[in-house]
């Protein structure tokens, strides 16, 4: 996997709106952050534009993520928020520009759309906090302290305590993965995700838990967990159930989806959409290791 060169004082980051659309004031803190930590920004020319729920039609979005792929100035492109709308571009996008000189890519949620295709393609990308979830009294979050380790070559190493459902072992291999419900969405695409040997991180929001079900079915027939070395589940947040509850938390219906195979699972990695959302080199190398006393994932790279 190449990993993309790492971002320097007086770089630049671009920020562009793939999906939903997003209002100046709610960037603001971001671009004040990226800036008190020595970075210029760039904006999407079409970053603040409205189509109904996006931020702008389908060719203005592409037309802003196209123009800071090949803008040899921008050093990453910080997807502004999530929502959905990315899968409606990526067929647009002209990544042989970017092939030649790759940057970083960076977001969350709707953003494993770019991950995951980013990955087939052979390159690293971050999942990370991203503009909307920055706040102008919270510069010193975790999540946005990890956010510039992961794009300045800083060492990206975690801890997380014990967990009842976590399975000891050892895993070492590169971090593929995102949102559950887009990784699933991708299935049979030209970015579907490849998991063989891989450590697969997922996390998901506000899905019924007959759904969670559904999707790691799919993954399993579709064999993407018949390979992977290791499984990092982050947060399982705001789950819905139905009048008959489905009998099963989140994290029992993925455990249970695992329980044939031998690799090593973590559960409740402070990544998702949770308060805790620190950031993963995905498509580098990392140690997962599990074991009674909780689990620890360092990255290599």
């Amino acid at each position: 996997m190449i990993i993309p060169p790492f971002l320097h004082p007086g770089d630049c980051i671009g920020i562009v709106a793939p999906a939903r659309r997003i209002s100046a004031s709610e960037v603001k803190p971001a671009i004040d952050f990226l800036e008190f930590q020595g970075f210029r920004v760039a904006l999407g020319k079409h970053l603040f534009d409205k189509d109904h729920q996006f931020a702008g039609t389908d060719e203005q979005r592409a037309a802003d993520f196209q123009a800071f792929l090949d803008d040899p100035d921008i050093k990453a492109v910080l997807c502004a928020r999530g929502g959905y709308g990315s899968v409606r571009i990526i067929d647009r996008l002209d990544f042989s520009g970017f092939m030649k000189n790759p940057k970083w890519i960076c977001g969350y949620s709707d953003v494993t759309v770019f991950h995951s295709h980013l990955h087939r393609l052979g390159f690293s990308t971050l999942h990370s906090t991203m503009p909307v979830n920055i706040q102008s009294d919270q510069f010193d979050h975790l999540n946005n302290r990890t956010l510039v380790q992961g794009l300045t070559g800083g060492i990206l190493a975690y801890s997380v305590p014990a967990h009842g459902l976590n399975r000891q072992g050892t895993a070492v291999g590169e971090v593929v993965g995102g949102n559950l419900s887009i990784l699933y969405s991708l299935l049979g695409s030209s970015s579907d995700l490849d998991t063989e040997g891989k450590i697969l991180f997922i996390e998901d929001l506000d899905e019924y838990l007959y759904h969670i079900d559904r999707m790691m079915m799919a993954l399993k027939r579709a064999g993407k967990l018949r390979g992977v070395a290791g499984l990092v589940v982050g947060g399982m947040s705001q789950m819905n159930d139905n009048a008959i509850p489905f009998g099963h938390t989140a994290e029992e219906i993925v455990a249970a989806s695992c329980a044939e195979y031998g690799f090593p699972v973590c559960f409740q990695f402070p990544t998702g959409h949770t308060e805790s959302n620190v950031a993963l080199r995905l498509g580098a190398r990392a140690m997962l290791t599990v074991a009674a006393g909780g689990g620890t994932l360092v990255f290599s790279e």
